[in-house]
């Protein structure tokens, strides 16, 4: 804000510089991982986002959340936002391309979807919506190839982000259940949910975690970029894009993220592209956009309020 009232920055800027943090997210954890083991990664993303967050709060003078049942969902919702899905998609890196990687990500509102509608029963299954899945999970089928075949190591590289999917399907309705409604601040909720992933992958870290004897530069910065950057100023972007910008338009940040994921593992990492996953990944977005209705009237559905209050 300036001395008149009014933004210096408008939420459009803070909007494309999330997709960004969170596109490269998937380039760092690929340099990251020439230098430790993939829970490694995501202990350090966990631990640095932690220490970010703690400053600003320090600086915000803002309270962690003081009631034990605050902690107990933010424990639950960390192990199904972060430090599962964070080893997962680290895991699956040394498989895959960091270019995949990013594409399968942008399946996460169809798995918020499939959960919202067929596990939990949030929202009733609209002939809209079911036309939107299925041609979301058509282009999942084209996004991985699966006329090819797969390699032991690239499905289980491919699993282990459909997983890392999945585990965001599920966090977001619980989010959503348990914590909508809690008088805490975000950066409260925030902090504390990434301290306790901090805490949940620290004894993995120490049992099965390994710091390879070469460690490049890059792959320091990498690391400490993907938690100060991506677990930690991301989350502070977010919160100012969904409280400025229309729920459907914060929510569209899905769209963004494989774009710069691409673009830098094509640019950094040497990646390929192949034909079938942009056509893929296209697919899946549409097959969401299709499902929330944004081709047609708005409507603001457990979709558009989930998906906009927390992302990787």
């Amino acid at each position: 804000m300036n001395g008149s009232g009014h933004r210096v920055v408008g939420w459009q800027v803070w909007f494309v510089l999330l997709g960004a943090i969170w596109g490269c997210s998937f380039w760092w954890i690929k340099l990251g991982l020439r230098a430790v083991s993939p829970v490694d990664v995501a202990f350090f993303r966990l631990a640095a986002g932690a220490m970010a967050l703690l400053v600003l709060a320090g600086i915000t003078r803002t309270r962690l959340p003081r009631r034990w049942a605050t902690w107990r969902h933010l424990f639950i919702l960390s192990a199904l936002l972060n430090s599962v899905p964070f080893t997962l998609f680290s895991y699956g890196e040394t498989h895959i391309s960091a270019v995949l990687a990013g594409l399968i990500n942008a399946g996460t509102p169809l798995a918020t979807m499939i959960v919202a509608l067929f596990i939990l029963r949030q929202e009733p299954a609209r002939p809209v919506t079911i036309g939107g899945l299925v041609l979301g999970l058509l282009g999942v089928l084209i996004l991985i190839g699966v006329w090819n075949g797969f390699g032991n190591g690239q499905l289980l590289g491919v699993g282990a982000c459909l997983g890392a999917v999945i585990c965001y399907g599920f966090a977001f309705s619980y989010a959503r259940s348990h914590l909508s409604g809690l008088p805490d601040k975000p950066i409260a909720l925030a902090t504390g949910q990434v301290l306790c992933g901090t805490l949940q992958l620290l004894p993995f870290a120490l049992a099965f975690g390994h710091v390879h004897a070469h460690r490049p530069l890059s792959s320091l910065l990498a690391l400490g970029a993907l938690g100060v950057l991506g677990t930690g100023v991301a989350y502070i972007l977010n919160f100012d894009v969904v409280r400025h910008a229309p729920a459907t338009v914060a929510s569209s940040v899905t769209y963004l993220t494989p774009v710069f994921a691409v673009v830098v593992g094509i640019a950094f990492l040497g990646e390929t592209l192949s034909w079938n996953e942009p056509v893929g990944a296209l697919l899946i977005l549409a097959g969401v956009a299709f499902a929330q209705e944004r081709f047609h009237r708005p409507r603001r559905s457990v979709f558009h309020d989930v998906l906009a209050e927390e992302r990787i």
